[in-house]
């Protein structure tokens, strides 16, 4: 337990800290500095090292075992770089269009975590990867997901250090949140149906 305890906070801070280094790139170092903070409430802190594994989140770990995640739950409603916490399935829209600094946080956040979780192995195509999967089971705003895939893409094409800048960040937020005057409607569909265990 207590060796869980000195590799998630050790973990916790590098990501952390590159949250920090590419929220200071792109203008925003005020979120960069307050990011993730409520991982060390009690909450968060003991289910995450409860399922520590150090190659990815505890939150999925937690999922598996548990059926949900605690940590994960009081998480998405604190920290409003997560796409979750713009999701209001009574609102017109549904998911909103995230302000500009927690959509730069947000994009800071995925790439920080996609450099720790993949440690030695990360390339520059590394999060643009795992992003094309993980939207097609999130609930995004297509202007956010457009913002989003246009900064990841860049890193694949042209690296982090040319991507990640101020005027770059707040030039593709302009084109693809502020622009662009598509009107979307996201179809939801509420019915439950009976799981098949395997």
């Amino acid at each position: 337990m207590l060796k869980n305890i000195i590799k998630h906070i050790i973990l916790v801070s590098k990501h952390k800290w590159w949250v920090f280094k590419l929220c200071c790139r792109v203008g925003q170092p005020w979120r960069g500095l307050v990011h993730d903070l409520s991982k060390f409430s009690p909450t968060e802190f003991f289910e995450s090292i409860k399922y520590y594994q150090g190659n990815r989140s505890p939150i999925p770990v937690a999922r598996e075992t548990k059926g949900f995640s605690e940590a994960w739950l009081h998480h998405k409603g604190r920290n409003k770089h997560h796409l979750e916490y713009w999701a209001d399935s009574r609102a017109k829209e549904y998911a909103a269009v995230v302000p500009y600094k927690y959509a730069a946080e947000m994009a800071c956040d995925k790439m920080a975590a996609s450099k720790v979780y993949n440690g030695k192995n990360w390339t520059n195509s590394s999060e643009v990867d795992y992003w094309m999967k993980e939207k097609t089971i999130s609930i995004v705003n297509p202007k956010v997901d457009n913002f989003l895939t246009a900064i990841f893409e860049q890193v694949k094409e042209q690296g982090l250090e040319k991507t990640y800048k101020k005027k770059n960040f707040k030039a593709l937020y302009k084109k693809y949140c502020i622009d662009d005057k598509t009107k979307y409607r996201y179809e939801v569909k509420t019915e439950w149906k009976v799981r098949e265990e395997n």
